[in-house]
């Protein structure tokens, strides 16, 4: 998930938290991928938003869209993580999906191998 605005929120949540060494030992991960994120060596993932969201209650919408408040309640965290996580299945099946007709078009523009050795 490379996304340059969640890149830049990140680094508000940083500063926010005194430096990545100190937003590191928050969340429980290395300085490093911080560092890495921050510095685009290594994708957003959605463990560092998870982590980000559950932990230090930030705005799973905020985090990702810049969009509404940037912290939330308790309650409602879990819930969004999980909407998020299902829209990431669906995204990565119509991802799949989307390969697949590809191939498929791929296939009948080029003439399908099997094709070709039925008709000589």
């Amino acid at each position: 998930m490379a996304d340059e605005g969640i890149v830049k929120r990140l680094k508000v949540i940083v500063k926010e938290h005194g430096g990545q060494l100190a937003l590191a030992g928050a969340i429980g991960v290395d300085q490093g991928f911080i560092s890495k994120v921050i510095n685009k060596k290594q994708e957003v993932s959605y463990y560092l938003i998870r982590k980000l969201c559950f932990q230090l209650k930030y705005s799973p919408e905020w985090l990702i869209l810049g969009t509404g408040e940037k912290h939330i309640n308790k309650a409602e965290s879990p819930k969004l993580i999980t909407e998020i996580q299902m829209m990431r299945t669906e995204l990565d099946i119509l991802h799949a999906r989307m390969r697949a007709f590809e191939m498929e078009l791929k296939e009948l523009k080029d003439g399908h191998p099997a094709d070709q050795q039925k008709a000589g």
